[in-house]
């Protein structure tokens, strides 16, 4: 389905350091399909490497909100909480 491709898109973007282009992959497959769960973890993980750990932490929120066994998705949010309290800790 599209949310699917959409998805599979952003992740072949990911993958070429592309993260403007995953993220809008990403996005646009939430807006396709709202319940699924993985475009939200992948958006996640691109906004995690780019240091937005606010709405990294969001993303993987709202993954266990969807699916509450989703493993990466819990490990990836207590590393974001963790790495935006150092962030801050040291004042960057």
């Amino acid at each position: 389905d599209l949310a699917t491709a959409l998805n599979d898109r952003g992740q072949v973007r990911y993958l070429r350091v592309e993260f403007p282009a995953a993220v809008q992959d990403f996005t646009a497959a939430i807006e396709c399909q709202p319940g699924f769960e993985v475009p939200y973890y992948n958006r996640g993980l691109v906004r995690y490497r780019l240091g937005d750990f606010d709405e990294a932490v969001k993303d993987f929120r709202k993954v266990l909100e969807i699916n509450p066994q989703f493993e990466d998705a819990a490990l990836s949010l207590k590393q974001a909480i963790l790495d935006k309290e150092e962030k801050q800790k040291r004042g960057y």
